[in-house]
């Protein structure tokens, strides 16, 4: 049987990390995966993640299974980080949540419930998305459909077309929307325009989908939860798919969280049903360690505080190399405004090249992204920026 079978694609971007770290060449640069990085280029444990393990290791008394939700109080403290300690949905318990493996496993474990819940109705995502989004929805068996979202001629959100595309939604639809730090363009919607949002789908009868894997590397962790907060006070139904990869920084703990918003109270206890019996027949239980690690941080005042100074430095860090870039750029002599870079949020942006470009770039000068020219600012840092732009500027005077 098995020889039946025919190999498949290696992922884009899995592919672009196995070439770059193959290049020898000195002056590599990856600005690729998605991962924050430091100065020195790497991606360090935060300081109250090692602080947490350490308890951890001294106080941990067993390795048994959890729930497949998860422990209670990770979740408790997951929903007050993302929805607010005060926001009504949370004092009215209309809100069902679930540690996940991932962000990944979220969205996955959110399209499974969605395809228990409807088989007719579409989920509606940007266009463009972040890569995996497609396989891990319409693997659930979702049907998908796009609406335009980033305007590569402006370098802005096609804000119009969005709403009149949504306009063609059905009642019932889901619709996915990135809660901030779009991936991959890094343009955001504003609080006018989430409002405009929120209220063509309340007059559609559309229901959200939102997925926030940055909270608090683009504004802030309470400005960048303004979307889902809205939405869950208008809307009596929807779901969120969050992840602590990179706030915490526990990209292989594999740690996120699916929020299930409900009408009343009955209702959420009745879906979380339906979501226990779909996570016990995927994976049965979530891991516990990332997981363990956030609610260790949460829970303690001094070591939230340290999390939160830390994560506002990172953010800080990332607007300041996309103020620096943007000020290289205009002092080279490349042809062009890249003013759009500066005024995007979270860790990615699209450097507006061709494929032939950033092959350019890569064979030419080891500087890897992915061919829609994606970049991750964060990969950026004070010894390679003028590398980068030098190497730029050679590769569009070839134009």
């Amino acid at each position: 049987m098995f020889e039946h079978l025919h190999p498949l694609p290696q992922d884009p971007i899995l592919s672009m990390l196995a070439d770059y770290r193959a290049d020898t060449r000195p002056n590599k640069l990856d600005l690729g995966i998605g991962v924050y990085k430091d100065e020195q280029g790497n991606t360090p444990i935060m300081r109250a993640v090692k602080e947490a393990e350490s308890r951890l290791l001294t106080t941990e008394q067993s390795k048994s299974y959890t729930a497949p939700a998860g422990t209670p109080a990770y979740n408790q403290l997951a929903s007050a980080l993302v929805f607010g300690a005060d926001h009504p949905a949370l004092k009215d318990q209309r809100i069902v949540s679930a540690q996940t493996p991932g962000g990944c496993g979220a969205l996955r474990m959110g399209a499974e419930f969605l395809r228990g819940c409807s088989q007719e109705s579409r989920v509606w995502v940007s266009l463009p998305t972040w890569a995996n989004h497609i396989p891990l929805l319409a693997g659930a068996g979702l049907e998908i459909a796009e609406y335009p979202y980033y305007d590569y001629a402006t370098k802005g959100i096609q804000f119009e077309a969005m709403l009149e595309a949504l306009e063609q939604a059905s009642a019932g639809d889901f619709v996915l929307l990135h809660g901030c730090c779009h991936n991959p363009s890094g343009a955001d919607l504003n609080q006018e325009q989430w409002h405009k949002v929120a209220d063509l789908m309340a007059r559609k009868g559309l229901i959200p989908f939102v997925d926030m894997a940055y909270q608090g590397l683009g504004n802030g962790l309470e400005e960048d939860a303004f979307g889902v907060r809205l939405l869950a006070q208008r809307f009596p139904e929807m779901l969120v798919a969050t992840s602590c990869s990179k706030n915490f920084g526990l990209y292989r703990e594999r740690t996120g969280t699916l929020f299930i918003v409900a009408a009343n109270r009955a209702e959420a206890e009745t879906a979380g049903s339906q979501l226990f019996s779909k996570i016990r027949s995927h994976y049965s239980m979530p891991p516990a360690h990332g997981a363990a690690i956030v609610e260790t941080i949460l829970s303690d005042t001094a070591l939230t505080a340290s999390w939160e100074c830390e994560l506002a430095a990172m953010r800080e860090r990332i607007q300041g190399l996309r103020q620096q870039l943007v000020a290289a750029i205009t002092a080279s002599d490349i042809d062009g405004d890249f003013a759009f870079i500066q005024q995007q949020l979270g860790m990615f942006s699209f450097l507006g090249i061709s494929p032939q470009q950033v092959d350019q770039l890569r064979q030419d000068y080891s500087i890897y992204m992915i061919n829609s020219s994606r970049m991750n600012v964060a990969g950026l840092n004070q010894g390679s920026m003028d590398y980068f732009v030098s190497a730029l500027a050679e590769v569009l005077s070839a134009r």
